[in-house]
């Protein structure tokens, strides 16, 4: 499964770079392949390890934060390994 999601911490103010970076932190030391761009980060895993390092990144922002929100989608298709990868090298094969 491939999961993109958004996390946002409110009520810090303007400046969320710290709290993000402690969700993208969690994401990153999971080992699960991921990807982080001005907008989401997406994670390839399993179901149960995936949710588990989303649950885990928003409690990460939750502890700096008193109210977070969560943009979460998921493309759940059995027996798909390197979808993140795949999906863009099949994209690019029909640019050129």
């Amino acid at each position: 499964m491939i999961v993109a999601f958004s996390i946002t911490p409110l009520g810090v103010g303007e400046g969320v770079a710290e709290p993000v970076a402690r969700a993208v932190k969690v994401v990153r030391e999971s080992g699960l392949p991921n990807r982080t761009d001005a907008m989401f980060t997406t994670i390839e895993g399993e179901w149960d390890e995936v949710m588990d390092v989303v649950k885990r990144a928003v409690d990460a922002v939750a502890e700096v934060a008193p109210r977070v929100s969560l943009v979460l989608k998921a493309d759940i298709r059995e027996g798909v390994t390197d979808g993140m990868t795949s999906k863009l090298e099949s994209l690019e094969s029909h640019l050129t």
